[in-house]
């Protein structure tokens, strides 16, 4: 019986950022949204992670729009369906 042929192995590449779960707040989004930012502005991600990255973004970017139409849609109920300007006092 011939034996089978060891071939190289190609090295493994890094695993892709955690997606993991979303932020609880959205100062926790914003923190590491501009934290993955700075990651790939600088360069300092490989090549095999800037899609997961990028991915991770813009997950984290839809959260943080998602939250700031809730607290919109919250200040129109309150102040009886118009959206009024804020001025701080």
């Amino acid at each position: 019986m011939p034996k089978a042929s060891a071939q190289p192995q190609s090295p493994t590449p890094s695993p892709p950022q955690d997606s993991g779960p979303l932020p609880a707040s959205y100062e926790g989004a914003m923190q590491e949204l501009e934290t993955l930012v700075r990651r790939l502005e600088s360069g300092e991600m490989p090549l095999d992670q800037l899609l997961s990255g990028y991915q991770r973004g813009a997950a984290l970017l839809q959260f943080c729009r998602d939250r700031l139409q809730a607290v919109e849609d919250q200040i129109k109920v309150l102040d009886d369906g118009s959206l009024k300007v804020w001025k701080p006092q």
